[in-house]
């Protein structure tokens, strides 16, 4: 080997193996950081839509007082209003009659409180979280206990688990799980955008939570499981049946 100026190296670096070794110990203690100064890859197994949180509005009922329930449904409801539906996903988990579980707010009210409770499934696999918009029209995602009730806030809605915690996948979520669903969720992309992602087929938590700590995603919350439906015709995915509580919808610009 010839140094830049054309001369053999004066001596051979010393302990090779060592520097090896904290090569790979380096590696192993930072594997669930985002990958940097990489544009993310294009990935075929998920759907998915970056939207404008000032577009973005969480749907429940419609003015009679009857949840709205399908992504079809929405989207006929919202044409009675001359307003063309662009993106739609269900929007957390609920309960018998369609009723959100946890927190959700609608237009600056609460409808139903945040759930600081213990409990067993997905929902109480901690942290969980809340994903909001503001009035002044930006998004965050945070962790149930950092949740801060707030005049500002326009809509609101709790799932669980997280996804992603301040870069890092979270920590109950292994490579290689056997535990496979159809799996959507939410997530705060660097530019203040909000990234909305289903898979197209069954995959692992982690896999799902590698997807959006892969876009650049510090913060990001699963919504539900295998009921998921997404609309997004611009990307040829019309799903317009299935049977929710709270719907995140993106509608056209200026209407």
């Amino acid at each position: 080997m010839l140094t830049p100026s054309g001369r053999k190296p004066l001596r051979k670096p010393r302990r090779p193996i060592l520097l090896g070794l904290c090569l790979s110990l380096t590696a192993v203690a930072w594997q669930s950081e985002p990958p940097r100064h990489q544009p993310p890859a294009a990935d075929g197994r998920f759907v998915s839509y970056r939207a404008d949180p000032r577009r973005l509005a969480l749907y429940w009922h419609d003015e009679h007082g009857q949840p709205l329930r399908s992504l079809g449904r929405l989207r006929g409801w919202l044409a009675g209003q001359q307003k063309t539906l662009v993106f739609a996903t269900n929007g957390g988990m609920y309960r018998a009659g369609n009723a959100p579980v946890g927190l959700f707010i609608q237009a600056g009210k609460v409808v139903t409180p945040l759930d600081t409770a213990a409990g067993t499934g997905n929902f109480y696999l901690r942290p969980n979280g809340v994903f909001y918009l503001t009035a002044d029209g930006r998004a965050a995602v945070c962790r149930t206990q950092d949740f801060r009730p707030s005049g500002r806030i326009r809509y609101a809605t709790q799932s669980g688990p997280m996804l992603v915690i301040d870069g890092r996948i979270h920590p109950a979520f292994q490579p290689g799980s056997k535990n496979l669903n159809v799996r959507n969720g939410v997530g705060l992309l660097p530019d203040g955008r909000v990234l909305l992602a289903m898979s197209k087929q069954p995959v692992s938590f982690y896999e799902f939570a590698r997807y959006f700590q892969q876009q650049g995603c510090r913060q990001a919350l699963y919504l539900d499981g295998f009921v998921s439906r997404t609309y997004l015709p611009a990307a040829g995915w019309r799903q317009t049946d299935g049977d929710f509580g709270v719907i995140i919808g993106v509608t056209a610009a200026g209407r």
